[in-house]
């Protein structure tokens, strides 16, 4: 089996029943287009550094004998899984497959008002998870902008052109 059979059974599963529509290949290689993802790409390597160093900050101050919440820990590596994810639907929504582009565009609108509710709960989290939190909503905030643009909601519109 190769790789891109694999990822066409993953896409069918997080795809659902469009999980077969592409956009044209216009709008997939349009500059905007390439412009946005790759703009998209670097807040999500930012977020994943973000995750990371929170995971070790995390593990830093546990090795200093600071008591860390059973809920720092999950929120650690919560963010690192998402982010993994987020990736894998922004490299399938830069080959063009619109539900990639629906599932970064809905994570990345949701994930923000999560992690700022969370934030806002009084004591959950330390200052420090608090402010990391909040600069992970204004990045997610970032690539949502990108991904709900005039151009990028046009070039992702829904269509009836299937892979091959």
């Amino acid at each position: 089996m190769s790789l891109e059979s694999l990822f066409l059974r993953v896409d069918r599963f997080a795809g659902g029943r469009d999980a077969h529509i592409v956009i044209p290949e216009e709008s997939r290689t349009h500059p905007k287009t390439r412009r946005a993802f790759r703009w998209i790409m670097w807040l999500l390597v930012f977020e994943l550094v973000l995750g990371f160093g929170a995971v070790v900050f995390a593990v830093w101050q546990f090795s200093q004998g600071e008591a860390i919440p059973f809920a720092v820990w999950m929120r650690t590596l919560v963010v690192l899984a998402m982010t993994a994810t987020l990736f894998y639907f922004a490299w399938r929504a830069m080959l063009g497959w619109r539900w990639a582009y629906q599932r970064l565009r809905l994570f990345a609108q949701i994930f923000p008002v999560i992690t700022l509710v969370l934030a806002a709960i009084p004591d959950l989290y330390p200052t420090w998870m608090v402010t990391e939190q909040i600069i992970f909503s204004l990045v997610m905030i970032g690539v949502a902008d990108f991904l709900t643009s005039d151009h990028m909601r046009a070039a992702y519109r829904k269509s009836e052109v299937e892979a091959v």
